[in-house]
């Protein structure tokens, strides 16, 4: 569990928000039935004769929080170390099948070289990090509350780890060098940018000179950092730590800065921290896209045992590319959900399962809850 905390915006960003010309009420768009289109920026190279009047389409998904506390990784101890694959054995196949799969680092997998720990301040194995790679995780977001809490050396293992196994990562860094450049991924023809950032660091401030260790919600960062990733990319995912914990809808704070990173360029916009499911919805903006925002996917491995926490989500989403002389058009589709439950027993024998093994009524609940703004939201089980 994390400490209760608040996304509180200054006077300032409020009035970031305003000038942006950005809504605040969220925009519900349940009824729409057609595909969602929206047109991105030529690309500032001329495009290959080859590529006009072609059709490219790609998957991705998305899972939340992965949080280990002690009574997880003990679990997955080992006689050589830890084995986190048979928790993730049951949803695997649900990760693997999208072409990119996105996932929430929460607790830094700074090894056990430093000493291992839980709750409040997380140290992982490294072994985590080769679970979700085999399960299928292509990209980890790394900018939350827990970003900092075992300092520099867990974040310098942590980088050092994910490039050692070829994960794509994005919002801490190493150097202001290394925070200058989009984290990108090109699949299908289409290539996509990811960006991260949170509220805060659960009050342990930033080391002096090294802001790149944590990307922290700024709306002049995020717009400046979106302005660059629209620029090299056909699809802008944005992942946002913020909210209240445990609460299931989100607050004003988290559609605002939605909306607003929508106007400045966000495509798909992924939520953490309450680590409770919060709902999806079609954001509008003022030049005719649309975004698809989910403010929150909850908890996907944890050690949080309360019913709500152990209830999590992958969302599914489709994107389809169209290219002409003229424009590059992308179309945002077929949004849809698998929920998830984490399983346990006395503290042990940790895994994923799907949501529907565990209790019809309550995967009925989720559903309903999820399908909140729209109403024809699919589910994958």
């Amino acid at each position: 569990m994390n400490f209760h905390k608040k996304t509180i915006f200054s006077s300032l960003a409020a009035a970031i928000f305003l000038l942006a010309g950005c809504a605040i009420d969220p925009v519900n768009l349940a009824n729409e039935q057609q595909p969602i289109v929206f047109e991105v920026r030529k690309p500032s190279v001329a495009i290959a004769p080859a590529e006009l009047n072609m059709t490219h389409s790609a998957s991705l998904s998305a899972i939340g929080d992965i949080l280990i506390h002690e009574r997880v990784y003990l679990d997955a101890k080992t006689a050589d170390g830890f084995d986190f694959d048979p928790m993730l054995e049951k949803v695997t196949p649900f990760l693997e099948s999208a072409d990119i799969t996105v996932a929430n680092s929460e607790s830094i997998i700074g090894g056990s070289e430093i000493g291992l720990s839980t709750y409040p301040a997380f140290n992982s194995p490294y072994e985590v990090g080769d679970a979700l790679k085999d399960s299928g995780v292509d990209v980890v977001t790394l900018a939350n509350n827990h970003t900092l809490d075992r300092g520099i050396p867990a974040i310098e293992n942590a980088i050092s780890y994910w490039d050692q196994i070829g994960m794509v990562h994005t919002g801490s860094h190493l150097s202001a060098g290394e925070r200058a450049e989009t984290a990108l991924m090109t699949r299908n023809g289409i290539t996509f940018s990811f960006l991260s950032y949170t509220y805060g660091t659960n009050g342990i401030p930033t080391p002096a000179g090294k802001d790149y260790l944590v990307n922290r919600i700024d709306p002049l960062l995020i717009q400046q950092d979106l302005k660059r990733a629209k620029e090299v990319s056909d699809v802008v995912v944005l992942s946002l730590h913020f909210g209240e914990e445990y609460q299931k809808m989100p607050n004003a704070e988290q559609t605002e800065l939605a909306h607003f990173s929508a106007e400045n360029g966000a495509d798909i916009i992924l939520g953490h921290h309450p680590h409770v499911l919060q709902p999806p919805e079609w954001i509008a903006t003022e030049d005719g896209r649309k975004a698809f925002v989910v403010y929150s996917l909850g908890n996907f491995l944890s050690g949080q045992d309360e019913l709500d926490r152990q209830i999590g989500a992958i969302l599914h989403l489709d994107i389809e590319k169209k290219t002409t002389a003229d424009s590059t058009n992308i179309t945002l589709q077929n949004p849809s959900f698998t929920t998830t439950f984490v399983r346990s027993s006395n503290s042990k024998d940790y895994e994923l399962d799907l949501l529907k093994n565990v209790d019809a009524n309550l995967n009925a609940a989720t559903k309903a809850h999820l399908s909140t703004w729209i109403g024809d939201l699919h589910f994958i089980e």
